[in-house]
């Protein structure tokens, strides 16, 4: 028999006597027992007691995602529209440079949620803004919930933009026709995808429902990274000469769709030279990579909305969830650049797709594929920005279908509206990225960490405090190159490359 809803029950932070705020002061230290400053959570979150059914877990609902449901889940929030770029960032880094620089990002990102699991298992709370209110609080809570939503405004934006241009592409070859119809107009079909596939799906009260759409997306993008590989053995390279022209015409196609201005194109007589896999490249473009590597596992904002709705919801078992998510997502994230580029080299494109011939009818179930994919994963980065403007603007108050309902269709509104009206948003991805990202997957994880960690379990000079004012001084890096090579790319547009996203 399903259960109504139980209303969140919120215990007020008290002092406890060392100047750092504990959720659930003495009542919740026994909760917890660890050595040399380690903190462990128990299997129950809140004292049997404080609830009226024994095990309830800190939320609104029992968790019911499995732990399969809660890997989709995240993976699908990592996996962003982000591996269509990854070759073309190998090509501007080397294979052995761009292995590093995935490794080390992957783990810079299981650091991070650890710090994130382990800051909630502490202070007793599993939403990103009450971190920020227990660090900073109004101010702190304000914070986090407007990075989360520029960050996921941004990435659905993306996605759909995806689907503005590409879909009218796929149902043209479809129906092997150049005429002008309604139907393929970008425009109408984003709001037709959005009304009848994200929208139903974006109306679920619980995340750990879209874990069977978030499963068909992944396995969308696995069919994507096999045609990759099996093109690979397909396709010769250098290339005859019409086909190299076929390239350039499509290439200037899809930039005029995109509203990106061509440049340079790789001459046709390139021959060998552009056909070498080189391990270490340093050029003008080798420092745009960075930045998108480093967002390239961005899912912090999803975490602790995953972690609520898991089964049996222990930090030990989250950290699981996420580093076989994030484990996964790194080797589809390599496979996929490293075959793309050794498919066509120096000549890849910034988005792989755009490379092969669009008269190809593998590569067109791969786009159709893709579409999917983005498609189903619009819903799942929606839930944070939904569950972030409640409690920005609702905080306490109890569930509401109403509110929930109205929250929902304003937010696809207003980026449909966006996708739809502005030409070129890849400028205000990339702010938005470039700010709000780092924010989520550096700053404020190390900062939360550090405010809310009471001093007597971590001393400011403990190890791990020390750790986690580095990780977050290594944000602010990130946010300052970011920011600079944007600007840069503003200044000079020459330059190329492009900064932030998802």
């Amino acid at each position: 028999m399903e259960k109504g809803p139980v209303e969140l029950r919120m215990v007020t932070p008290i002092p406890d006597g060392t100047g750092s705020l504990n959720g659930f002061a003495d009542a919740s230290r026994s909760q917890y027992e660890g050595t040399n400053g380690d903190v462990e959570e128990t299997e129950r979150f809140l004292p049997d007691g404080q609830v009226n059914k024994p095990g309830k877990q800190f939320t609104d609902h029992e968790g019911k995602a499995s732990f399969g449901m809660s890997v989709f889940n995240l993976g699908n929030a990592i996996m962003g529209s982000g591996i269509l770029g990854l070759a073309y960032a190998m090509a501007n880094t080397g294979i052995v440079l761009f292995v590093l620089l995935l490794v080390s990002v992957a783990l810079l990102s299981v650091y991070s949620i650890h710090l994130l699991l382990k800051t909630a298992g502490i202070v007793g709370i599993r939403a990103y803004e009450q971190l920020g209110y227990g660090a900073f609080k109004t101010p702190g809570k304000v914070a986090a919930g407007c990075a989360i939503t520029l960050q996921n405004i941004g990435a659905m934006s993306s996605y759909l933009y995806i689907v503005k241009t590409e879909l009218p592409t796929v149902i043209r070859t479809l129906l092997d026709t150049d005429k002008s119809a309604w139907y393929l107009n970008g425009d109408y079909l984003v709001v037709i995808v959005t009304i009848a596939v994200i929208l139903p799906l974006a109306l679920m009260k619980n995340i750990g429902y879209l874990g069977y759409t978030s499963g068909f997306s992944l396995m969308c993008m696995v069919f994507f990274l096999i045609v990759v590989i099996y093109k690979k053995f397909q396709i010769t390279c250098p290339e005859e000469e019409e086909n190299l022209k076929s390239y350039l015409n499509e290439t200037t196609l899809w930039n005029v769709t995109q509203a990106v201005p061509l440049t340079t194109q790789p001459p046709p007589d390139a021959g060998n030279e552009q056909c070498v896999a080189h391990y270490v490249t340093i050029n003008a473009k080798t420092a745009y990579t960075v930045p998108i590597l480093a967002f390239a596992f961005v899912c912090h904002p999803e975490v602790l909305p995953i972690y609520t709705e898991l089964q049996k919801p222990t930090r030990r078992r989250m950290q699981k969830v996420a580093n076989l998510s994030v484990f996964t997502m790194f080797i589809m994230y390599l496979l996929t650049a490293i075959f793309g580029y050794l498919t066509f080299y120096q000549t890849v494109e910034d988005e792989l797709l755009h490379r092969y011939k669009k008269e190809d009818q593998l590569i067109l179930c791969v786009r159709l594929a893709v579409l999917i994919a983005v498609t189903l994963t619009v819903p799942i980065v929606h839930f944070p920005v939904r569950k972030a403007i409640l409690e920005m603007l609702f905080p306490g108050k109890p569930f509401s279908w109403v509110r929930h309902v109205l929250i929902a269709v304003a937010l696809l509104s207003v980026i449909v509206t966006l996708v739809i009206t502005v030409p070129n948003i890849r400028d205000i991805f990339g702010f938005i990225g470039s700010t709000s990202a780092p924010c989520l997957i550096f700053i404020f994880p190390a900062i939360f960490y550090i405010r809310n960690v009471p001093e007597d379990k971590e001393p400011m000079r403990s190890p791990q405090k020390i750790g986690a004012a580095l990780f977050g001084l290594l944000g602010v890096a990130f946010m300052v190159m970011s920011l600079g090579l944007l600007i840069n790319n503003w200044v000079s547009p020459e330059a190329g490359g492009s900064v932030g996203g998802h």
